[in-house]
C-alpha cells in the first residue's frame, strides 16, 4: 500500500498544503484544521484509495481511514508538509497511570524485559560452568576439568559466554533505559560502556585492598572506578542523559544538532556520573551493606529473616552488588568469621523467586506468561533472578510478596543454624558447593523452606488477588459478549454520523452505566490507541473488533482512561481492559456512547435490546 500516495491525495483535495493549519489523528480518523473549508473537494477526496468517508465536525475536517492505517498516513502527511512533531499532533502514551509504586514497577519492567533473554542465557551458561569447575561435585577434592583436562578450554569459553552479559550489564541497561526515557539508545549504550571501561578499576575489586586510582580534575580528586554489575547508577545516568539530550535538541539549531548534542550529552553526563551520581549511589550501597551486617550479627535468626525479606527489594536497586566488599572480607577471614552470611541469604532469595514463578506457571492460564515462567523459573533456581522478578513476580506483585516471605523464612533458618559460605558461586541450587560440607544439609533444608513457603503463599495470593483476571467465562464460538453495562442500540442510532454510517464497520453502540470496559471475546489485543480511548481486538474466531469509548474523546488526551492490558496480550471474556471516568467525559460535554464495531465486514444478529449487563451475549456472527 502506498501511504505517501494516499497522503498526497488527501492533501490535494483539502485545498493543498497551504490550506492545512493543523493535523492530528485519532483511532480511525485523520483530523485536519483548515484555513478555508470551502476549498475541500469532497467528491474527489472520497475517491482517494482507502478513504472510507469524510465529514466536518466543529473546526476539524475528518477523513475516515481506519485503525492502523490512519497513523501511517498521518506520518506521511507530516513529511509532505514539513511539520514537526508539535505541529502534527500525535497523542503520546501516558505513563502516569496508577500509583507511584505501580508506575515504578512498570518502568522497571519495560526496561528489563527486553534484556531478559541475554540474562537468562548468561545464567544458564553460568550453571553449566559451575558443574564443570566445582570441586568435589563428582570426585572428592577435584573438578571435572581436573579429571579431564582436555575440556579446560571448552570450560574457559563457557565461562566467557556466561559472564559477558553481567560484565557489560550497564551497556544493556543503558541502551534499554535511555530508550525508555526518550533519549538515543545508542548514546545510552555508549554511556554504559564508559561506566565499565577496562581502564577503570573493576568494581568487584573494591574491598580487596587494591589501590584505587583517581583523576585530578583541577584539584578535585575523582575515583576511577567502574560500575560492573550495577543497576541503580545506570538507571540514574540513563535518565540524566536522556533529559539532557532532549533539552539540547530543542535548544540547538538544526545545522549544529547532530554535531554538538551527542558530544555535550555524553560529556556532561560522563562528568556527572563519576563526580556526583555514581559516588553517591555507591556510598548509599556501602551504608546499606554495613547496616545489613550489623543487623545480621546483632539480631541472629531475626536479623537473618529481615535480611532475607529485604533481599529482593535491595536487588531491584542493584545495591546488593555493594555487598561484594563485605563478602570478600568475610571470606578472606573465613578461619575466624566462619564465612559469609550474604551468599546463602542470596541463595534463599533466588530459589524463593524461582518457586514463586513455578507457582504462577501452574496457576496461570495465560500462555505467554507460562512461556516466561518456564525459562525464568529455571534461571532463578540456578541463581539468576532478574528474568523471574522483572518478567513475572514483580510484574504481578503478589508473587513477589510470596517470594519475599519464603526468602525470609529460609534465611531465618540458615541464620539460626549459622550456615555460611566459604566461597563464592551461583547463589541457587548449585550453590551448595560454596558451603562448608558439614552445613550442606542445613543449606538444602533452608532452600526447601524457602521453596515450600514461597510456592504455597504465592499460590494462595494468586488465587485470591490475581485469578480474577484468569477465570474464564464459558463462551460460544462466533459470539460477542457485552463489554459494558448500559443501554444498547444498533450502530445506526449512534450520535456520531461517521459511526452511524457504518463507514468503519457494523455493530452496536452502548451507553455505559459503569466505568469499566471488559473484553467481549476470547482473543488478543491488537491495538491500543495512545490516548487510550479506543482498543482493537481479534477474537479466536477471527472477528476483528474496534471499541471506541465515547465520542470525540481523543481530545481528552487519555485522562479519563486507565488501560489494564498491553498490545498483543491474550485476553478472555470478562477480563478487565480499561477503567473509565465517565463523569470526567460528561463534564467536558462529550457523549459517553461507545460503539462496538466488527471491522472485517462480518454479518451478525443482535441478541440484546434496550439494556445489557456485563458478559451477556450481544452479537452472534453468522
Amino acid at each position: 500500500m502506498d501511504y505517501n500516495k494516499i497522503a498526497k491525495g488527501i492533501i490535494e483535495n483539502v485545498g493543498g498544503e497551504e490550506n492545512i493549519v493543523h493535523a492530528m489523528h485519532c483511532a480511525t480518523r485523520l483530523r485536519l484544521k483548515l484555513k478555508n473549508y470551502d476549498l475541500v473537494d469532497e467528491e474527489k477526496l472520497t475517491d482517494v484509495d482507502e478513504v472510507k468517508g469524510v465529514f466536518l465536525s466543529g473546526d476539524q475536517y475528518q477523513v475516515i481511514l481506519g485503525s492502523g492505517l490512519v497513523n501511517l498516513v498521518c506520518d506521511e502527511v507530516k513529511k509532505i508538509l514539513g511539520m514537526d512533531d508539535e505541529a502534527v499532533v500525535h497523542e503520546e502514551t501516558d505513563d502516569k497511570k496508577g500509583s507511584i509504586v505501580q508506575r515504578a514497577v512498570k518502568l522497571l519492567s519495560d526496561i528489563f524485559v527486553p534484556i531478559i533473554p541475554a540474562i537468562v542465557a548468561g545464567g544458564l551458561l553460568m550453571g553449566i560452568n559451575n558443574v564443570l569447575t566445582a570441586k568435589g561435585l563428582f570426585v572428592a577434592g577435584k573438578t571435572l576439568i581436573e579429571l579431564y583436562p582436555q575440556f579446560a578450554d571448552f570450560s574457559a569459553m563457557i565461562n566467557l559466554f556466561a559472564n559477558a552479559a553481567f560484565t557489560f550489564l550497564p551497556v544493556l541497561i543503558g541502551f534499554s533505559a535511555t530508550q525508555k526515557f526518550g533519549g538515543n539508545a545508542y548514546l545510552g549504550a555508549a554511556m554504559g560502556m564508559i561506566m565499565v571501561h577496562p581502564e577503570l578499576l573493576n568494581a568487584y575489586s573494591l574491598g580487596t585492598g587494591v589501590e584505587i586510582p583517581t583523576w585530578n580534575l583541577f584539584g578535585l580528586s575523582v575515583q576511577a572506578v567502574g560500575y560492573q554489575g550495577t543497576v541503580l547508577p545506570v538507571l540514574a545516568v540513563s535518565f540524566i542523559l536522556a533529559n539532557i539530550e532532549k533539552r539540547l535538541h530543542k535548544m540547538t539549531p538544526t545545522w549544529l544538532d547532530n554535531l554538538t548534542t551527542p558530544l555535550i550529552s555524553v560529556m556532561v553526563t560522563g562528568f556527572l556520573t563519576f563526580i556526583i551520581v555514581g559516588p553517591i549511589l555507591r556510598t548509599a550501597g556501602d551504608v546499606l551493606a554495613i547496616s545489613i551486617t550489623w543487623l545480621y550479627n546483632t539480631l541472629g535468626f531475626i536479623g537473618g529473616g529481615i535480611f532475607g525479606l529485604l533481599y529482593a527489594p535491595i536487588c531491584l536497586t542493584g545495591m546488593h552488588h555493594s555487598f561484594i566488599a563485605i563478602e570478600t572480607q568475610l571470606l578472606a577471614a573465613a578461619e575466624t568469621t566462619g564465612g559469609s552470611f550474604i551468599f546463602p541469604t542470596a541463595a534463599m532469595n533466588n530459589v524463593a523467586q524461582g518457586a514463586a514463578v513455578i507457582a504462577v506457571l501452574f496457576a496461570t492460564k495465560n500462555k505467554k506468561m507460562k512461556s516466561i515462567c518456564s525459562a525464568s523459573g529455571v534461571s532463578a533456581f540456578l541463581g539468576i533472578t532478574e528474568p523471574a522478578m522483572f518478567g513475572v513476580t514483580l510484574k504481578l506483585r503478589y508473587p513477589f510478596y510470596g517470594a519475599m516471605i519464603g526468602s525470609a523464612c529460609g534465611s531465618a533458618y540458615i541464620a539460626a543454624t549459622k550456615t555460611l559460605a566459604v566461597a563464592l558461586g551461583a547463589a541457587g541450587l548449585p550453590g551448595f558447593i560454596s558451603i562448608a560440607p558439614q552445613n550442606w544439609l542445613n543449606y538444602f533444608i533452608g532452600m526447601g523452606i524457602s521453596v515450600i513457603v514461597s510456592f504455597v503463599i504465592t499460590t494462595i495470593l494468586f488465587k485470591r488477588y490475581c485469578e480474577k483476571d484468569e477465570v474464564k467465562i464459558k463462551t460460544e464460538a462466533n459470539v460477542i459478549y457485552a463489554p459494558l453495562e448500559g443501554e444498547i442500540k444498533p450502530i445506526e442510532a449512534c450520535l456520531d454520523p461517521m459511526f452511524a454510517s457504518k463507514a468503519m464497520g457494523n455493530g452496536v453502540v452502548i451507553t455505559p452505566q459503569k466505568g469499566l470496559l471488559v473484553s467481549p471475546v476470547d482473543g488478543k489485543v491488537t491495538m491500543i490507541f495512545p490516548t487510550k480511548h479506543a482498543i482493537g481486538l481479534m477474537s479466536q474466531d477471527g472477528i476483528e473488533l474496534l471499541i471506541h469509548i465515547g465520542l470525540d474523546t481523543v481530545q481528552l488526551e487519555g485522562k479519563p482512561f486507565e488501560v489494564l492490558v498491553d498490545v498483543n496480550q491474550d485476553v478472555h471474556v470478562g477480563q478487565e481492559l480499561i477503567k473509565i471516568d465517565l463523569d470526567m467525559i460528561q463534564k467536558e460535554n462529550l457523549s459517553i456512547e461507545t460503539p462496538i464495531l466488527i471491522t472485517n465486514q462480518k454479518e451478525f444478529d443482535i441478541l440484546q435490546e434496550n439494556t445489557v449487563k456485563y458478559n451477556e451475549q450481544i452479537m452472534r456472527v453468522k
